[in-house]
């Protein structure tokens, strides 16, 4: 289009030139033709403008993430004017529509329809606009264009994926040190009591057979015992930009939900925490439970406000880390105040995993990984089976 405006404005000074030394009918007519080339093409790409239609909609507003939903336009010209040339513009980079390039043209005869059927797929968690943004509307000698928003466009409500791990790399002896003795997790308790030992969880006394025996009884347990596991997620808000923060918090929410489906599946309880509106706490115990946190999970909202620093000060206040024997974090960083909680629930016997989710260079942090502390970094376009 470029090369046309050049070459029309070549011509444009070309017949200037004409009619100023040479004169006469052809050389007049000639600078009057290109000179109403932009009015004609201004007045018909108003006229398109106002008389152009587009109709598009989502098979369902509310979709999981890289699930592919029907999508479909419609391209209308209603009146006796052809429309040389319209193509559409697509919202980029947050979601994709298959078999369909940005900026295709289209050109709709008199009374034309063109629709468009294929799938749209989201890429990451959050409620944004998909679809087409935009219309772009050539005349018909190509040398003017003219853009404008569409008046309304779709918005989807996009859920997080559930990744099933086969095993978990990052804690491969997660199972054996998860069956170690805890004080959170254990089978139901029988019904025969014994005398209080020094270092018996208070929750275990049996109140009823204290108060009937006037001395302190705690009740027997059979069974395996379970699993003493918790997790933290950081709701902290780092960037501005959705382009830039959607894909870094869909990848947080996918590894908590990712790790969580792993123990729910395996029976093996544990708790997740984090900041909404104060410290929020989920428990699930096993698979029922693991819907119920799937959806408190997809309405978590990141804001600036939050620190993960204050999240992790309260929870050890409360003494909610302090008997788990894993502590799982997914944070975007480390920062001082995380680096010291961690190390401290480390030094009191527990194993911290640290899932650091970001696409900076880590490799400061990773040389701080140990045994009792271990840091691993997810990048936020990585697959998660081949990283967790």
């Amino acid at each position: 289009m470029r090369t046309r405006r050049v070459i029309f404005l070549l011509l444009w000074m070309l017949s200037l030139v004409g009619i100023s030394f040479y004169g006469g009918a052809i050389s007049y007519g000639f600078f009057f033709g290109l000179s109403l080339i932009p009015v004609i093409s201004l007045i018909y790409l108003i006229f398109v403008h106002e008389r152009f239609r587009i109709y598009q909609e989502i098979g369902c507003r509310e979709v999981v993430c890289g699930q592919e939903m029907p999508y479909f336009f419609v391209l209308q010209n209603g009146d006796y004017c052809a429309f040389a040339s319209v193509s559409v513009r697509l919202f980029p980079e947050l979601s994709y529509v298959e078999q369909l390039p940005d900026d295709r043209e289209f050109e709709l005869l008199p009374g034309e329809r063109c629709t468009f059927e294929t799938n749209l797929v989201c890429r990451y968690r959050g409620e944004y606009e998909v679809g087409v943004k935009e219309v772009r509307i050539t005349d018909f000698f190509r040398i003017f264009s003219l853009r404008y928003k569409l008046p309304s466009t779709i918005k989807a409500l996009v859920l997080p994926r559930v990744i099933h791990l086969g095993n978990i790399n990052g804690i491969p002896e997660v199972v054996s040190l998860a069956k170690r003795d805890s004080l959170f997790w254990q089978s139901e308790p029988d019904v025969t009591v014994r005398d209080y030992i020094a270092g018996d969880a208070l929750k275990q006394i049996h109140w009823k057979a204290t108060a009937r025996e006037q001395k302190l009884k705690t009740r027997n347990r059979i069974g395996e015992e379970k699993y003493g596991i918790s997790i933290f997620m950081d709701t902290g808000r780092y960037r501005n930009h959705p382009y830039e923060y959607l894909p870094l918090e869909n990848q947080m929410l996918e590894v908590v939900l990712a790790l969580g489906f792993f123990f729910a599946e395996r029976q093996m309880p544990f708790s997740l925490h984090w900041e909404q509106n104060g410290v929020q706490t989920g428990t699930v115990e096993g698979i029922a439970q693991y819907e119920a946190l799937y959806q408190q999970m997809s309405r978590v909202i990141f804001w600036e406000d939050h620190d993960v620093g204050n999240l992790l000060g309260q929870l050890a206040e409360g003494g909610k880390l302090a008997d788990s024997k894993i502590v799982i974090g997914v944070v975007h960083e480390i920062d001082d105040a995380v680096d010291g909680w961690t190390q401290q629930l480390a030094a009191c016997g527990a194993t911290v995993v640290l899932y650091l989710v970001t696409d900076e260079n880590a490799e400061d942090f990773l040389r701080q990984s140990s045994t009792r502390r271990r840091i691993i970094v997810v990048p936020t376009d990585a697959e998660l089976e081949g990283v967790l």
